[in-house]
């Protein structure tokens, strides 16, 4: 049975865990809305590129940009995105979870040992022990923590390989921000590049899908804006889910420092209430000692 020394000894020790969750959950609080006011600027960049590209797409255009190409697949890359601390719930393990699914999709479509861009620490030591898959480096600009400059240098290097044919198809696996308590993991086809009204039922277009025709001029022409939009748009949509990972990681860190701090809160009183009984208990025995010696005399 636990004495009074050790029940207040353990009351100390979950009082300082309660202090450090509550600070940790300070700080993802405030590194979300940092997150989340990039996402905010990155969003409307990435639906202007978009609509641009749905514009000259739909217009009477003959040149097929290389970044689109669609051809037989068998070689697949795939990009996932983790983080490189804990403590964040389940964020990781489902990411996880959704590049085993695909493994295991593409191998039913017949393609044998995807590649895999391990982005972030979490997701490098689950690869160890995934010998399904083949392991490529990432840039160094990742660990660095130059993560803006590493987006580009990934970007060029996939758009080089997929260019050259060393794969045929490049995905992101990453997690889509919905809301501090909700976020959903996800595989978004990065290559080939496909407008987004060839990707959505007739009936769903709207202003990012115009279906009226329209009259531009384009200058110098389009096919040299092709030739620059396609490859920003690839950047744009890595960066833009690269910054939405991030806000889902603090999201999901902050549930879980919050749970922390509830389970702490009721742990605390559990043992509060067990150091008062023994604290009372102890009273009671002085007391009779007391009034039992007196009592003899």
């Amino acid at each position: 049975m636990a004495t009074m020394r050790d029940l207040k000894r353990r009351i100390g020790s979950v009082q300082s865990s309660r202090k450090i969750t509550g600070a940790m959950k300070m700080i993802s609080s405030a590194r979300k809305k940092r997150a989340e006011l990039a996402l905010n600027q990155a969003r409307p960049y990435e639906e202007q590129l978009q609509l641009l590209l749905n514009h000259i797409s739909e217009a009477d255009c003959d040149y097929v940009s290389p970044l689109s190409e669609q051809r037989k697949v068998s070689r697949v890359t795939l990009v996932v995105l983790s983080s490189n601390e804990g403590l964040s719930g389940a964020f990781n393990s489902n990411l996880y979870k959704k590049m085993q699914e695909r493994v295991t999709a593409l191998a039913q479509e017949g393609v044998a040992r995807p590649e895999v861009y391990p982005i972030g620490k979490k997701i490098q030591n689950y690869l160890r022990r995934q010998p399904a898959v083949e392991k490529r480096e990432i840039p160094e600009q990742f660990p660095a923590g130059s993560t803006a400059e590493g987006v580009k240098v990934l970007t060029e290097e996939l758009i080089r390989r997929f260019l050259a044919k060393e794969t045929d198809r490049v995905e992101l696996i990453y997690t889509r921000y919905k809301s501090i308590g909700s976020q959903e993991t996800v595989s978004l086809p990065l290559l080939p590049v496909r407008p987004r009204s060839e990707q959505l039922p007739k009936e769903q277009a709207g202003p990012d899908t115009p279906e009226k025709e329209h009259t531009y001029l384009y200058e110098p022409g389009r096919r040299e804006i092709l030739d620059v939009l396609y490859p920003l748009l690839v950047r744009t949509v890595f960066h833009k889910a690269f910054i939405e990972n991030h806000v889902s990681e603090e999201a999901a860190r902050i549930l879980s420092m919050q749970i922390a701090n509830d389970n702490a809160n009721k742990l605390l009183n559990r043992l509060q209430l067990d150091y008062n009984k023994l604290r009372q208990q102890s009273i009671t025995t002085e007391l009779l000692d007391i009034t039992g010696g007196s009592v003899t005399e």
